[in-house]
């Protein structure tokens, strides 16, 4: 038998999904960048709108720059874990810098923001321990809940009732409750209530962990996410995100006030066994956090942005998620609707990620934009227009 025996669904699933020589919607190529917002694809400039880059910070001048005049200095990588030979002062510096603009004691930054899910979740948890996940969480919190051999129970999405109710069943059990919840959900994009959630998290006395990946630059008075924004950042006991959204780089941090954080660092597999973020990323995510903290207008043009293509795909009849965030995602009905209608937006010039079932709220395929604050309102119109055009030729909205 072949060892890849066990992935012929998975192979059969693919081939409906290119069937008739329709792309793979999973392995675009974007053959280079030509700004934040227009990339080529095909030999065609089409608009971005399925890359997560919220503050355009990828084509950031002040981070190109930080990471060219680093690499002459400081070469192109580390060739060690953070617990070998891959700690150079730069990690030092950019996790004070990170702790800093959260105004926390700690840091810890790992090389992916899904290591930085499955590092501390793996290692907070123990096998005598508890996890409480939201039933929408991202595959790393899952993963790193596999990891941690702990307990999991998951609660009804957003829903601090049905978690309180859940760990009112465990009064008295022993260990430990580890709440994990998500500021921006990255399918929908919907927002935690995290204010509901903290009040559940100081009467049980659990612990409470969010992962503010999709929500840091994006939302908070200094850009912090969703905790800051409802004032409730002294509830949080651990805060994940990733470089990889709003600062445009790549790799994944956690913050805390614990001092039991550092411990962390010699009983997390993934960050003892993972070699350590390149000079010349760590150089280009400070610089690019330097411009978040100094360009507040980026998070309030963002904001206006995603308010303007939720609303436009709203009046064209197509159905989204019940708020304006930086995920704006179009709900189909049928797969196979979503993947004729995805590629009918690539020909036209618009890029979008497909995100299918069980991948999906609701096994529902999704055609998932993500808005950047550097898209003009007219690119945003545009991409508006090209789904209204294939809506009409697929019979679906209005």
């Amino acid at each position: 038998m072949s060892i890849f025996t066990k992935y012929e669904p998975l192979a059969r699933s693919l081939a409906a999904v290119t069937h008739g020589g329709g792309r793979n919607p999973f392995s675009v190529v974007i053959d280079r960048p030509l700004s934040s917002t227009v990339g080529m694809i095909e030999g065609r400039e089409t608009l971005l709108f399925g890359t997560n880059n919220y503050l355009g910070l990828s084509q950031s001048e002040a981070a190109i720059e930080a990471a060219i005049d680093t690499l002459r200095t400081h070469g192109v990588g580390t060739t060690g874990s953070r617990i070998a030979n891959g700690t150079q002062s730069l990690h030092r510096q950019l996790e004070a810098r990170i702790a800093t603009f959260f105004r926390r004691r700690h840091c810890m930054v790992f090389s992916t923001g899904y290591q930085a899910n499955l590092g501390m979740i793996s290692a907070l948890a123990g096998k005598d321990d508890y996890l409480l996940l939201d039933a929408d969480s991202h595959a790393s919190i899952y993963d790193g809940s596999r990891l941690s051999q702990a307990q999991v129970i998951r609660f009804r999405h957003n829903d601090p009732e049905d978690l309180h109710k859940r760990l009112r069943r465990l009064d008295g059990a022993p260990g430990a409750k580890l709440i994990v919840v998500e500021g921006i959900y990255s399918m929908m994009g919907d927002v935690v209530p995290m204010a509901e959630f903290a009040a559940v998290k100081r009467e049980s006395g659990a612990w409470l962990l969010a992962d503010e990946a999709h929500s840091v630059g994006v939302m908070g008075e200094h850009g912090r996410g969703v905790a800051e924004a409802s004032g409730v950042e002294a509830d949080v006991d651990f805060v994940v995100g990733t470089f990889s959204k709003s600062l445009g780089t790549v790799g994944g941090y956690c913050v805390s006030d614990q001092d039991g954080l550092d411990l962390i660092r010699l009983c997390s597999r993934p960050y003892m066994f993972t070699a350590s973020l390149p000079p010349d990323v760590i150089a280009a995510t400070m610089a690019a956090l330097g411009e978040l903290e100094r360009r507040p207008e980026l998070r309030h043009r963002l904001m206006d942005n995603a308010r303007r293509l939720h609303a436009g795909l709203n009046a064209i009849g197509l159905r989204t998620g019940p708020q304006a965030s930086p995920i704006v995602s179009v709900v189909l009905d049928e797969v196979d609707q979503a993947v004729r209608f995805w590629n009918r937006l690539l020909d036209l010039g618009v890029y979008v990620n497909l995100s299918l079932p069980p991948a999906t709220p609701d096994q529902h395929p999704l055609l998932r934009t993500s808005v950047m604050a550097t898209h003009t309102a007219g690119q945003i119109d545009h991409a508006i227009e090209i789904f209204a055009t294939v809506a009409r030729e697929m019979g679906v909205g209005r």
